[in-house]
């Protein structure tokens, strides 16, 4: 029954595409695609933050605000098991992949195809995983599924290729247009961290389905996460910004490397039900250590920009140190250190989330620490709650390499438009100082290094061309001991310059050009004389199969050669590769693209 239900909605949606050419235009209807995936991306977003807040809500309410209380060894545990034993259960025959990585793999090497899975199963499994006290951030579980959403609506509707990333990058700017209230930072997001090249045209739909997002959240949920008090800053505060902004750059640095340390430790440990169990409990005693460690902890963030930083003790072991600024400032910076670990272990023990939640709040962290202790040497007086906000900004900035979504993410949550000056100081020198150490985001360098994807155009360009797609292999071989008479002979009958010389076992020993042989050709009295192997000589360079096409254009150039010998793995002659047709390709292919957008 179900089958048959499938096929007829496919038939009538196949139907549907066809006829609607006749009355909706390609750009008409990709509007209309981005508001309902607009929709759909805002109403994903309601339901998990409504979900997660159920949860923690019912969760707390045992827990005591003053001392400490032993429920926190234990929720997060659970959360990561339930998320582990729910992938299991539904999704045991695919690959769970977390994170915006995946979500950019998929844009450069799967044409933009998202499983169908995604679009509701990290709604489910962050929400469990964040709902139990799990220390990681919901923005980049939602991105995924508003990509997942967009990605299968175009898919379904039979839009092309370059449609279905566009739609893809609008589920993503709606999810975090929803999930924030901050329908400008979605479309900066998208394009900042999603989509590396794309045309003006592009930004009607991603604005509309961030606007769409936006309003969804404002319908069912309850306005902004960050509420900052403040109508000024101080001029005279700038080489306090230039310090916070070099700092946000070194512990984005350490984020980076070991958020990307710890996943590659984690990920060796291959019994899911094991890792889980054992991450749980280190996750539990961290919680347990420092609370504020506790799920999101945007709510820490917002006591801090309200002035409240005695609420950084709540449910602490150490509440009675809550009047000493020294333990303060102590117990802040070791939770800047150790908050990287408590989301690099919710994850990779086997829950969900991402690494966007964790850099606002240690980013609301460091500015109260770097203000705070300013303020407690009475050197001058800087505004704790302005610097809590920039560094936010700055943290985005430098660990997602995306500081225009740093910037105006700070502004629209916060509602401190005023700070736009001292954001893009603090945002501008943390990502000056990240490029410098990581060149790559946290999202793309392991990516990058694995081969996955290639960020410069040129080079991505080169690698879509494979070996075997340009060889050349109609060239007239010559045997080593055949004669100059024979050679000339096939010379002549040839419209080649080139001739590979090939020995009994099909191997390349050597290469004959007209110029090798121009000064003997005309002499017969050499022609049974001279043999080939006297004449050839050896290739400057070989490639095989399997060599990447980027590499080959550098042999190009370094060798000075027009003509390169391909040879395959048993060294056995192939052809040769030519670098006048893979310049044709490669202009080809720019072409192809430059339409696409």
């Amino acid at each position: 029954m179900y089958k048959k239900i499938r096929i007829h909605t496919k038939l009538l949606i196949y139907r549907f595409t066809r006829q609607r050419h006749h009355y909706i235009s390609d750009k008409n209807f990709l509007i209309i695609a981005a508001i309902w995936v607009g929709l759909l991306a805002g109403f994903a977003a309601v339901v998990l933050k409504s979900f997660v807040h159920f949860l923690q809500h019912l969760l707390e309410g045992g827990i005591n605000v003053r001392y400490e209380n032993y429920l926190y060894l234990i929720y997060p545990l659970i959360g990561i098991l339930l998320s582990v034993v729910y992938v299991k259960l539904f999704h045991k025959k695919v690959v769970f992949d977390k994170g915006l990585s995946s979500i950019i793999y998929a844009i450069n090497k799967k044409f933009s195809n998202i499983e169908l899975h995604k679009t509701y199963s990290h709604v489910i499994t962050s929400a469990l995983t964040v709902g139990f006290g799990g220390s990681a951030g919901l923005e980049a579980p939602i991105a995924v599924t508003g990509s997942a959403l967009g990605s299968n609506t175009a898919k379904n509707l039979l839009m092309s290729k370059a449609d279905r990333t566009l739609l893809l990058a609008s589920g993503a700017a709606a999810g975090i247009s929803a999930i924030f209230d901050s329908p400008i930072t979605g479309v900066v997001f998208a394009f900042e961290v999603l989509l590396t090249e794309v045309s003006i045209p592009a930004f009607i739909p991603l604005l509309i389905a961030s606007a769409t997002g936006a309003v969804v959240s404002k319908i069912f949920s309850d306005g902004k996460i960050f509420y900052l008090v403040t109508d000024s800053w101080n001029i005279e505060a700038i080489p306090f910004y230039i310090l916070l902004g070099g700092l946000c750059g070194f512990v984005s640095v350490y984020m980076i490397r070991t958020t990307l340390g710890m996943e590659s430790f984690l990920n060796k440990r291959k019994n899911p039900y094991t890792k889980a169990v054992a991450g749980g409990i280190a996750l539990g005693v961290l919680i347990f250590i420092f609370p504020p460690l506790y799920g999101e902890g945007y709510g820490i963030t917002n006591k801090l920009m309200a002035g409240d930083y005695k609420s950084l003790f709540n449910n602490s072991l150490f509440f009675k140190y809550q009047d000493s600024t020294l333990f303060l400032l102590g117990f802040t910076a070791v939770m800047i250190l150790v908050k990287v670990f408590a989301a690099s272990i919710t994850v990779g023990s086997g829950g969900n989330g991402g690494i966007f939640g964790p850099s606002l709040f240690t980013g609301s962290l460091l500015g109260f620490w770097f203000a705070h202790g300013v303020n407690y040497t009475r050197v001058t007086f800087l505004n704790e709650q302005n610097f809590i906000a920039v560094a936010m900004g700055g943290l985005i900035s430098g660990v997602l390499h995306a500081p225009l979504t740093g910037i105006f993410l700070i502004a629209e949550i916060t509602g401190g438009y005023i700070l736009f000056i001292p954001l893009m100081i603090v945002s501008a020198m943390s990502y000056f100082i990240v490029r410098y150490f990581e060149p790559n985001s946290i999202y793309t360098k392991t990516l990058i290094e694995r081969g996955y994807i290639i960020l410069d155009k040129d080079t991505a360009l080169l690698s879509e061309l494979s070996i075997n797609s340009v060889v050349e292999n109609d060239f007239s071989t010559l045997n080593p001991r055949q004669t100059l008479r024979e050679l000339v002979a096939t010379v002549s009958a040839s419209k080649r310059n080139l001739f590979p010389v090939i020995d009994k076992h099909n191997k390349l020993v050597g290469i004959i050009t007209m110029d090798d042989i121009r000064e003997v050709m005309f002499k017969q009295n050499l022609y049974d004389k001279i043999r080939v192997n006297e004449l050839m000589s050896i290739p400057k360079i070989t490639v095989g199969q399997a060599e990447k096409m980027e590499e080959v254009m550098k042999y190009f150039e370094e060798y000075e050669v027009w003509y390169i010998p391909v040879i395959d793995e048993d060294a056995q002659y192939v052809g040769f590769i030519s670098k006048t047709v893979v310049l044709h390709q490669y202009r080809e292919r720019l072409i192809e693209t430059s339409d696409d957008v």
